[in-house]
């Protein structure tokens, strides 16, 4: 129902952007990264069961959805609206304990992922691009749990994880383009498996790559990254350019998995580095 393993990887990006954030390793308010880890799981869960209302119709539709719990009538929609409004509320609080702009920029994010997002998803292609914003959420929150301010350190986390989604979730429109159309969904950006649609996975990659390594240049305030740590970063992003060089040269469903594996593991794999190079310096 919670979507575990999408559950815990969002708790991992916050619980990174959190280390980041405190001034030295030591200080490691073990009492709030619980907290966080717990209320920003509640979060997640919630999101994802709103969702999985909403839509219960329509993933009745895809074989990668059918088997759902709501859509497979195993749980009742009233059932599961109980507890997404728990999670949501229990999670609002727990996050509230560390500070009231953590509460509000989770609730922000659980807004727009049910309210505009998923509503969006039968409409218009856009939608890929409004849930970018909740999406990139998660990584930012961790920096503000712990400063209880929104700064330029914030705002690179979230640019961060905002560009990526982009070709990650561009991938998997590719792969499961025929499920999607089952569903009624249009996840592409032109709405078609064509070349206009696989240059933006190129482009939004670049700047990805480019917004990955801002922080080795010293412009961004207490978030920093020392040139080794860079090149590692960018290294990853060849890798993951790479791939998605190769889906617009092979047009291949195989492809399109393969870069949506690749940007699952760089994503977690830059977060490592960035939080190692802070540990290490």
């Amino acid at each position: 129902m919670t979507k575990m393993g999408l559950a815990l990887s969002v708790v991992f990006s916050t619980i990174a952007g959190y280390v980041l954030a405190v001034p030295d390793i030591r200080s490691i308010n073990y009492l709030t990264l619980l907290a966080l880890a717990v209320g920003g799981y509640c979060m997640v869960g919630a999101s994802n069961v709103y969702n999985q209302i909403i839509e219960r119709d329509l993933d009745k539709k895809m074989h990668r959805t059918a088997n759902r719990p709501i859509a497979s009538g195993r749980v009742k929609p009233q059932s599961a609206f109980i507890l997404a409004a728990a999670l949501t509320v229990v999670g609002l609080y727990i996050l509230y304990t560390i500070n009231p702009k953590t509460a509000m920029f989770a609730a922000i994010s659980i807004f727009l992922y049910t309210s505009v997002y998923t509503p969006l998803k039968p409409v218009t292609p856009l939608s890929v691009f409004v849930g970018a914003f909740p999406g990139a959420i998660p990584f930012m929150l961790g920096w503000v749990a712990e400063t209880n301010n929104f700064g330029i350190e914030a705002g690179m986390l979230f640019m961060i994880q905002f560009f990526w989604q982009f070709p990650h979730f561009w991938a998997i429109g590719w792969f499961l383009y025929d499920d999607y159309e089952r569903g009624g969904f249009s996840m592409l950006p032109t709405g078609k498996k064509d070349n206009k649609t696989l240059r933006q996975i190129i482009l939004y990659t670049i700047w990805l790559i480019i917004v990955s390594i801002f922080p080795a240049f010293g412009v961004t305030g207490r978030l920093y990254l020392t040139p080794i740590s860079a090149v590692l970063v960018f290294l990853a992003g060849v890798w993951m350019l790479l791939a998605a060089v190769n889906l617009y040269q092979k047009r291949t469903d195989k492809a399109a998995r393969s870069l949506m594996l690749v940007s699952v593991t760089y994503i977690s794999l830059i977060q490592i580095i960035y939080v190692l190079d802070k540990i290490l310096r």
